[in-house]
């Protein structure tokens, strides 16, 4: 068994007015337009939890909970990252590092940097330190979706 494992996940949603959208967990109150998604649609956390699935080459989130499936309809994004975290030490290893780059062009977030690593942090039992959050636009190139980045390294328990 390898000492560590790097994982890389990405995602993205179109955005909609009179949607909401969740990123990291938390509810960004001030966004015009929501995440389309079958789940509540936080880019962050599948992003995370695609990360985790794809460092022990366990396929991605569309597998363990797919969205033609009408008991995953709204659900939480923490229970899918959860779920994969307990897949993740099922394989003996835990997430040691993180570093996730959203990329939204409104609202702004870099105000709530601290707040949204803090939650990841709390979700995968990591010190905030070992959370890295970023933020950038699309520069107007495609203003009508949100997508996320992250890579992680996974340590043997």
């Amino acid at each position: 068994m390898l000492p560590y494992r790097v994982g890389y996940g990405e995602d993205a949603h179109r955005l909609q007015v009179g949607l909401r959208l969740v990123l990291g967990g938390l509810d960004i109150v001030d966004a015009p337009r929501g995440a389309v998604a079958h789940s509540d649609g936080d880019a962050a956390l599948h992003t995370i939890a695609d990360a985790l699935l794809s460092g022990l080459a366990l396929g991605d989130i569309g597998q363990y909970f797919p969205d033609t499936d009408v008991a995953w309809k709204h659900l939480d994004s923490a229970t899918i990252l959860r779920r994969c975290l307990a897949l993740t030490r099922e394989r003996g290893y835990r997430p040691a590092n993180l570093a996730l780059v959203i990329t939204l062009d409104q609202p702004k977030l870099g105000a709530r940097r601290a707040e949204i690593a803090g939650r990841i942090a709390a979700l995968m039992d990591l010190d905030a330190s070992a959370v890295g959050v970023s933020f950038k636009t699309s520069e107007g190139l495609a203003p009508d979706h949100v997508q996320a980045r992250a890579t992680v390294l996974l340590e043997r328990l």
